[in-house]
């Protein structure tokens, strides 16, 4: 198995986890920008984005989705992705979430400060602290976004969210949030992603 990505994407952050959780060995490629322009990795994916996993002859892009493949393939039935078409729902609730509201509050955010780019900055901060709001009361009464247990729901929200300071997105406001960050980065196998140093 492969993973195509980069050390500060949180797109990418979330598989490499995933996989470290599952206990999956995989080579990584590290697929910076002047990379993923590459003919040789267009073929993989021709948006050019990160990450790309490749297991044997099957090519995935876009996190969630390889999210759902490697929990239906190497995890079935498991807490990561329930059969219950109830929990699903709600673990599909927060993958939405994770590609809507986190990434065009707290991810944008962080990649302008970081990057610099055309998005509204204060418009994404506000989108951010909108959706940090609604996480916080959402975990008044519980440990995990979803379902009882951890899911890969978890997952993928937690890498921008956890980062969103890198956009001058203050979580201190935000304890419950706070205090699911530090549950899910004590769990066995976890491995942070990188602070990007300016």
């Amino acid at each position: 198995m492969k993973l195509y990505s980069s050390p500060f994407s949180g797109h990418g952050h979330r598989i490499e986890q995933f996989l470290r959780f599952l206990d999956i060995p995989f080579e990584y490629v590290d697929a910076q920008a002047d990379f993923r322009a590459t003919e040789a990795f267009l073929d993989l994916n021709p948006l050019g984005q990160i990450p790309v996993l490749v297991d044997d002859s099957l090519i995935l892009s876009d996190s969630c989705a390889i999210l759902v493949y490697l929990a239906k393939v190497y995890a079935p039935n498991s807490h990561w992705l329930p059969d219950d078409p109830s929990q699903i729902a709600q673990i599909q609730r927060w993958l939405s979430i994770a590609s809507g509201e986190i990434k065009y509050g707290c991810a944008i955010s962080r990649m302008v400060k970081l990057w610099g780019g055309d998005w509204d900055l204060a418009q994404a901060q506000r989108i951010a602290h909108r959706i940090l709001h609604f996480m916080d009361l959402h975990l008044v009464k519980c440990t995990w976004l979803a379902t009882d247990q951890v899911t890969i729901a978890d997952i993928a929200c937690y890498a921008y969210v956890a980062h969103a300071p890198e956009g001058n997105i203050s979580l201190e406001d935000y304890k419950n949030v706070q205090r699911w960050i530090n549950a899910f980065e004590a769990l066995p196998k976890f491995k942070a992603m990188p602070k990007f140093a300016i």
